[in-house]
């Protein structure tokens, strides 16, 4: 039996351009970087990170909004690239952060549960034989026969996560994905993804909520400034955390 994974060794990411075209972008990196005029920009989102995530863990990732959690996470789901370093997996990665892809904003939730199915890579058949389930779990009733363009952002969420957890994938990347939404469908969201667990695969989330964290991960990694900090238990991790806060 394939045992699934992810490893990263001695991960960069480097992302470069021209302050002076880039708009709000060469802002930003002229703002971080000191540099008052503009100009051709580097920014280091990720600088020699080595991570190893094995079949059945569940890892969780802590830092500072433009710590690069959500830089690691798009490199492990494939979406970036490394500029330095390798990233390899196995198994069938699904993120769940990216809620605008694979969405036709002028179709209806329905519709577009079937799109997302298939970029997803289930087939028509297993798509309408889940749809009943899948419907069910989002609890938007009437509103899967409206354009999702009408939907606000926890709406979104249920159909992205609905349709998401329903291919049963072998690496679940989440970021602050059930931060949204109300309590009724938080609670849903939190019994589906342990049954996700149950069944050996690998999760990733990135979170502020420590609570979470805490119920969903037994390991979690500190990232600053694009490093990583400390890789180890929840508790201690998030201990050290919040106490380099104070």
């Amino acid at each position: 039996m394939t045992q699934n994974f992810i490893r990263l060794q001695n991960v960069g990411v480097r992302f470069t351009g021209d302050m002076s075209t880039d708009g709000l972008i060469g802002w930003l990196a002229r703002k971080r970087s000191g540099v008052s005029t503009p100009g051709t920009y580097n920014v280091e989102a990720l600088k020699d990170v080595t991570i190893a995530i094995e079949q059945g863990e569940r890892v969780g990732l802590v830092g500072l909004n433009g710590a690069g959690k959500s830089t690691l996470l798009k490199v492990m789901a494939g979406i970036y690239t490394p500029t330095s370093g390798i990233a390899e997996s196995e198994g069938h990665v699904c993120p769940m952060f990216e809620f605008a892809t694979g969405f036709e904003m002028h179709q209806t939730g329905r519709d577009n549960i079937r799109i997302r199915g298939l970029l997803l890579g289930m087939t028509p058949d297993e798509i309408e034989a889940k749809l009943p389930e899948i419907e069910d779990f989002t609890e938007l009733g009437e509103f899967l026969a409206y354009p999702v363009r009408t939907y606000s952002a926890g709406m979104f969420i249920r159909l992205a996560f609905a349709v998401s957890t329903s291919i049963n994938p072998e690496i679940l990347l989440i970021d602050e994905v059930m931060g949204a939404g109300d309590l009724r469908f938080a609670n849903k969201a939190k019994r589906r993804m342990f049954e996700f667990m149950e069944q050996g695969k690998i999760l990733v989330f990135s979170s502020h909520n420590f609570d979470l964290l805490k119920s969903f991960c037994a390991r979690t990694i500190w990232l600053e400034k694009g490093q990583i900090i400390m890789d180890g238990s929840t508790e201690d991790v998030i201990a050290k955390y919040e106490s380099s806060q104070r």
